[in-house]
């Protein structure tokens, strides 16, 4: 092993099983979080209060477990984890049908309010999704660092790390075969910002049935977002 594959050896979370750090997926979900508590009311499928409350309860216990670095996790932290990324998804799909009803049914004329909340739908689509993808991938963040490779659950994603091991060295050396490199959440954000502006797979790939599923799903709210909603926010701006 090279020196430069050895330092990125080091430098990966798979280095000596220390784990994926914690901050950076629990400032994504708050972020989500505070985009729905900034909706209008009537895009919001229950009392205001309720579900962001419900979200940062599901939070607080997979902090505790976990404070700075993704390295335990039982049967029941699992269901929670996943658990939170299924009420933020759903409760932004909610949303955006709403946000289509009013602007089909209801005659909305708040065209700069609509595209706040357009956007708010927007970002909070990318976050989600891409939360949804780093918890399913190859068994989730902690499986991804503690379990050996070969006992590692089928990918959901191939990264171009994954295939890289034959390029130019300087391309090898960063590749998961050389220094054992595993996608963090950067690169499923990453892949969920893509696939909500490209509205397809762009170097990323999805491998199985349930993230082209995801995926699919991710487009097509994304889609109705940029198209129908903020277009005829445009429009009532004019």
């Amino acid at each position: 092993m090279t020196r430069t594959r050895a330092e990125a050896r080091i430098r990966h979370p798979r280095h000596e099983r220390r784990g994926e750090a914690r901050l950076p997926a629990a400032i994504a979900t708050l972020v989500a979080i505070v985009l729905y508590l900034g909706l209008p009311q009537r895009l919001l499928v229950a009392p205001r209060y309720v579900l962001p409350a419900l979200e940062v309860l599901l939070l607080v216990p997979l902090v505790a477990i976990n404070p700075r670095r993704l390295t335990r996790e039982t049967k029941t932290f699992r269901a929670l984890s996943l658990g939170l990324v299924a009420v933020i998804a759903v409760s932004n799909l909610v949303a955006l049908g709403l946000l289509i009803h009013e602007l089909v049914y209801a005659g909305v004329k708040d065209g700069r309010g609509l595209l706040v909340a357009a956007l708010q739908v927007w970002l909070t689509n990318i976050i989600v999704f891409g939360l949804a993808y780093w918890e399913l991938d190859r068994g989730g963040p902690v499986s991804r660092t503690q379990v050996p490779r070969g006992k590692l659950p089928l990918a959901d994603f191939r990264f171009s790390q994954d295939e890289n091991d034959d390029a130019v060295e300087e391309v090898a050396d960063g590749a998961s075969r050389a220094c054992d490199w595993v996608p963090t959440l950067t690169d499923y954000l990453y892949v969920s910002v893509t696939n909500s502006t490209a509205f397809s797979p762009t170097d990323t790939m999805p491998l199985s049935a349930r993230a082209k599923l995801m995926m699919s799903v991710q487009s097509v709210s994304a889609l109705l977002t940029s198209l129908l909603v903020i277009a005829r926010a445009v429009s009532i701006l004019h």
